[in-house]
């Protein structure tokens, strides 16, 4: 039986790693970036309006339009070894023209010449190699090694396609390209004693000159004619280097600092004339057009996952930036939807915890967690694990890296009480001087009373508290297992719950007396357990790659399915009809079943990284995943069934003589 693929309805991120990833196409209603594997296509002021390009099988990790607006090629990044494909887009038709394969491991970069004939492609250190092709036939016309000192970046000259710019660490290079010859002809410029590693590229408008960012932080001037450099600035760096350039339109630049500044540079002077500070590096600008007086807008995208709209009034010399689209930028550790409610979900990563609106696709709560109380040698980072609505919907409970159990109220994001050390510490870093340890709340949920919170710990406890109007109390704590508690599961009526771990065994708890009921085990690292929609059975996956169908009165296995052929099953969720099961892998697949049948009839593919957490939202219309590559998707849920005539009960089938 033929597997369909999942539809996607709309994806919340940005992948702002990717240098130059954000794009405005030529007609200046569209924005283009990448988010994993997915090319997203947006209106630039409805983010609900969405496309989507889906054809590469990992990050992408390069992008580039056509000055026509007609192609769009992408680039990704591949295992060691392997090759690495680029992609060219019809862009009015949505569809694959050409895929292109020569390159190996990553797409360092791409460029399109002035009038969209040719194609330039350069690959990353696993690669070394430079190449040109012609767009509407996909040939490769011809290329040349480069060494990881030649091309970090590329250009093409504006007027002609018989230029085009190199620059890397140190070097300078303009080629001479004869298409019609199949040969690159390479020279060097010279830019004096000045020893700068070039990160990116831009020509002026007549051809003249190119203008190079460096990571020390200021940008060269050379000419392209006689190949030697001319100027530079501004005087003082910015720091953490030059990332990104663009042109106003008014022939000045604009400079993306590593320290998130937007640094608008007059030409010639270099001077800078005005700057803006935003959170994380700017790695892709996009100028979006010109007003009265030298003002201009520009899109701004950082390596926070934030795409922000920056005016310039040239009239008063002032940069404001609105903030336009914000995601999450590490890895996504849990997302949860209200009880009965489908209009919010919550998602939990490093620092945070936001709430969003599923209708709007925007954020509508962040709750941030300063790291103060993190050290060096018990973790980089504060980090919530995971997070739970309370069924009232009063409270947001969540788990921590430094043993806190956190409740915020959804309204305000107030933090309505702390339970400290809810989990103790689990063992000393190796080498360690002090007795600084792991510690943290792995696994949280809640009972249908909203009284009671059960928690799972990093060193295996299973806890209950007990939430009253003016404090809590531990009721009990359970130890079974051995490794950290990876998810818990209450009953609805809260007599029982269930918990798996990394030791390989599952335990089902008595919540009235405290106590271990039952156990079932496997050579196994368990990550996901649920009960099913009647509570007759539970369900269990983890890095067997199968689920586990278990019988919740004795533990007795009855059933087990492959999940997924290359990747460890990580996470899954029920339907509340109890006809599907979503799940969730590490080959970054999201999969629709048929409970019953335990046949798989959807895919989703999107992800570019193992999907950490997936949710089928209470009303059943919507699924939504959440990955390590910090991108939350939001599929249509889709009823898995067959589309045959034969699986439909309400189809029948009547004889010519039938009555009509």
């Amino acid at each position: 039986m033929a597997v369909r693929p999942l539809p996607l309805q709309a994806c919340i991120g940005f992948g702002g790693t990717v240098g130059n990833g954000l794009i405005l196409h030529p007609d200046k209603k569209t924005l283009i970036y990448p988010l994993g594997t997915t090319i997203v296509l947006r209106d630039k002021g409805d983010l609900t309006k969405q496309e989507f390009l889906q054809g590469h099988s990992n990050r992408v990790s390069a992008l580039a339009m056509s000055k026509s607006g007609k192609y769009l090629a992408s680039g990704q990044v591949s295992p060691m070894g392997f090759s690495a494909p680029i992609i060219v887009w019809d862009y009015a038709g949505r569809k694959i023209l050409h895929k292109l394969i020569l390159h190996k491991v990553k797409i360092q970069g791409l460029d399109f010449s002035f009038d969209d004939e040719l194609l330039t492609s350069y690959g990353g250190t696993d690669d070394c190699k430079l190449v040109v092709w012609r767009t509407k036939t996909g040939e490769a016309i011809c290329g040349s090694p480069t060494p990881l000192d030649y091309a970090i970046c590329a250009k093409w000259a504006n007027h002609t396609n018989h230029i085009l710019v190199t620059a890397a660490d140190m070097k300078v290079n303009i080629w001479q390209v004869d298409a019609d010859n199949r040969k690159l002809y390479p020279g060097s410029c010279d830019i004096g004693k000045r020893k700068r590693i070039n990160q990116c590229v831009v020509i002026d408008d007549k051809d003249e000159f190119m203008y190079l960012g460096t990571r020390t932080g200021d940008v060269l001037q050379v000419s392209i004619g006689p190949m030697l450099y001319r100027a530079g600035g501004p005087k003082q760096l910015i720091e953490m280097g030059v990332l990104c350039l663009q042109f106003t339109p008014f022939q000045d630049l604009v400079v993306g600092g590593g320290d998130g500044t937007v640094n608008l540079i007059r030409l010639p002077t270099f001077k800078n004339i005005k700057r803006h500070k935003l959170p994380g590096s700017i790695t892709s600008l996009a100028v979006a057009g010109q007003g009265a007086k030298g003002s201009f807008d520009v899109y701004a995208g950082t390596s926070e996952g934030q795409i922000y709209l920056i005016k310039y009034d040239g009239a008063k010399n002032a940069m404001a930036a609105t903030l336009i689209q914000r995601c999450h930028f590490n890895k996504i550790n849990d997302v949860c939807f209200p009880s009965n409610y489908s209009e919010l979900f919550c998602t939990a990563s490093t620092n945070d915890i936001r709430l969003w609106n599923l209708k709007e696709m925007k954020e509508v709560l962040r709750i941030e967690v300063p790291n103060k109380e993190c050290e060096a040698r018990d973790s980089i980072n504060q980090e919530c694990f995971c997070c739970a609505f309370m069924p009232d919907g009063k409270t947001i409970v969540s788990g921590w890296s430094d043993g806190k159990i956190r409740a915020y109220a959804p309204q305000t994001g107030k933090l309505q009480y702390t339970i400290v050390s809810a989990h103790q510490r689990m063992g000393a870093f190796k080498g360690a001087t002090d007795t600084k340890c792991f510690q943290g709340v792995s696994a949280i949920a809640t009972t249908s009373d909203s009284l009671r919170i059960v928690s799972g710990g990093v060193e295996g406890n299973v806890r209950v508290w007990r939430i009253g109007s003016q404090s809590h109390s531990m009721l009990a704590s359970m130890k079974a297992h051995t490794q950290a508690c990876t998810s818990i599961t209450v009953k609805k009526n809260n007599t029982e719950c269930v918990s798996c771990s990394n030791d390989g065994s599952v335990m089902v708890w008595d919540l009235t007396l405290y106590r271990r009921n039952n156990s079932m085990g496997a050579s196994n690292f368990f990550k996901s357990v649920v009960y099913s929609t009647d509570e007759s059975q539970i369900l269990t996956c983890g890095t067997d790659r199968k689920i586990t169908f278990w019988d919740a009165y004795d533990c007795a296995a009855i059933r087990v399915i492959d999940g997924s052929l290359s990747g460890d099953m990580l996470c899954l969720d029920n339907s509340p009809d109890g006809q599907g099961l979503a799940t969730g892998s590490g080959d970054r697949e999201v999969k629709l079943w048929n409970y019953d049948e335990g046949h798989c009839y959807y895919v989703g593919l999107g992800h570019s990284a193992p999907v950490t957490k997936v949710k089928i939202s209470p009303d059943m219309k919507k699924i939504v995943s959440v990955g390590e590559d910090a991108a939350i998707l939001i599929w249509d849920y889709r009823k898995p069934v067959s589309n045959s005539p034969g699986s439909d009960k309400d189809v029948k089938v009547k004889s010519p003589n039938s009555p009509k």
